[in-house]
């Protein structure tokens, strides 16, 4: 499968963003989604998570309560809408799939998108 991430952008602190993540294949239902992101100097970091249905989806600490994942498999596409950002929200984020259960681990994921540019200024 091959992925397309969009919808970054430069927002100020208390802003929200809809990242987008357009998948390709007849299988893009099939496979478990991740948002990471990455930080210049820093490691990637698991962001969100969600199974093949929509029906299961995990956070990382740092996006629950202000992130949502969702899918749309009829069209491909898996959705990250981020709200009540914050300065330490920038960075790259990049969606990935799995053909394996949800996973926060980077390495879970065998596919990834180019990543798109998120930047919260204060």
């Amino acid at each position: 499968v091959q992925l397309q991430a969009s919808g970054g952008g430069l927002v100020q602190a208390g802003g929200s963003l809809r990242l987008s993540c357009s998948g390709s294949g007849r299988t893009f239902g099939t496979y478990t989604l991740g948002w990471f992101r990455q930080a210049p100097g820093r490691e990637r970091e698991f962001v969100a998570t969600i199974n093949w249905s929509g029906s299961t989806t995990s956070y990382a600490v740092s996006a629950k309560g202000r992130f949502t994942f969702s899918r749309d498999n009829a069209r491909n596409t898996a959705y990250l809408q981020m709200n009540s950002l914050k300065p330490e929200d920038t960075a790259v984020y990049y969606c990935a799939a799995s053909p394996r259960g949800t996973s926060v681990v980077v390495n879970s994921y065998d596919y990834w998108g180019q990543g798109t540019q998120v930047t919260v200024s204060s």
